[in-house]
């Protein structure tokens, strides 16, 4: 069972930044490849990005460009540096972790989640 907390969530001004962290419990974190999803009220779950087990990077196209996930093995940790923040990306924001090498972007496919972190992007 691997056990994510995120942290870093938080109130920021449009055109800010915040960096959300997602520590993991477990020690073969590397073995996992690991995503980014956010909701906000009343939509449904939404693919941010994704990092592979060897780095290889997905984004929606919302976010291309402006959000770069990366991840520290050594420390058991993803992160998601978010630029350019404008108030459509205000959601709660959860990391998950896929024991799978295929690629998804379906919130269902991923194994773990951690309990979310409120993002609040203000006009």
């Amino acid at each position: 069972q691997v056990q994510l907390v995120e942290s870093g969530g938080g109130l920021v001004q449009a055109g800010g930044s915040l960096r959300l962290s997602c520590a993991a419990s477990e020690r073969t974190f590397s073995s996992y490849a690991m995503g980014w999803f956010r909701q906000a009220p009343g939509k449904e779950r939404e693919f941010v990005a994704r990092i592979s087990r060897g780095g290889s990077t997905y984004y929606s196209d919302s976010v291309k460009g402006r959000f770069t996930i990366s991840r520290d093995n050594a420390k058991n940790t993803v992160y998601l540096q978010m630029n350019s923040m404008k108030p459509e990306d205000t959601a709660v924001y959860y990391c998950a972790a896929d024991r799978s090498v295929v690629v998804s972007r379906s919130p269902n496919e991923y194994d773990y989640w951690g309990q979310g972190t409120q993002v609040t992007v203000s006009s």
